[in-house]
Formats: C-alpha cells, sequence, structure tokens
C-alpha cells in the first residue's frame, strides 16, 4: 500500500469512529441549565439588587477587573464597595 492509502485509511476510521461516538454530557439532555435568566433575576431582586448599565473607558474596567481578582470578588462586589466609599467622602 502507497503512503496515501494509509493515510486515507486512518481518515476513514477517524471519521466512523467520530460518528459512532456519543454526545458528550456537556450537551443534550446530560447537560445541567443551572440557574435561568429568570430565576436569576428573581433570585437578585430578593437581594434588593437593580441592573445598572455604564459605558466606562477601558483602562478603568482592566483595573476594576485586576482589583476584584486580587481581593477575590466578583467585579459586581468590587464596583459596589468602590462606589460606596467614592460617595462617602
Amino acid at each position: 500500500m502507497k503512503k496515501s492509502d494509509l493515510d486515507r485509511n486512518e481518515g476513514l476510521k477517524i471519521t466512523g469512529q467520530m460518528k459512532q461516538a456519543g454526545t458528550p454530557d456537556r450537551f443534550g439532555s446530560a447537560a445541567n441549565p443551572g440557574v435561568t435568566r429568570r430565576d436569576q433575576r428573581k433570585l437578585d431582586q430578593a437581594q434588593g439588587l437593580i441592573p445598572f448599565a455604564v459605558k466606562l473607558d477601558g483602562g478603568l474596567v482592566k483595573q476594576i477587573q485586576s482589583l476584584a481578582e486580587t481581593r477575590g470578588e466578583s467585579i459586581n462586589e468590587t464596583v459596589a464597595d468602590l462606589l460606596t466609599k467614592g460617595l462617602s467622602r
């Protein structure tokens, strides 16, 4: 057999295995959607949280993200803390 024939047969073998493989657990019925947007919105409302969209400079956003990462908290908590400190001055 030629090298090209061996390569073609190997390709056919791989495609056959891919067709026979089942659906991975992260897709289909085994997937766990977690909390839906509606449920998350209800949870946020129960905590008294209100969505607040703001447009910020990219450099400022990177600083906030790095600060949140070093503190080990979410960006929402970091921004709330920064706003509270800024408004208390």
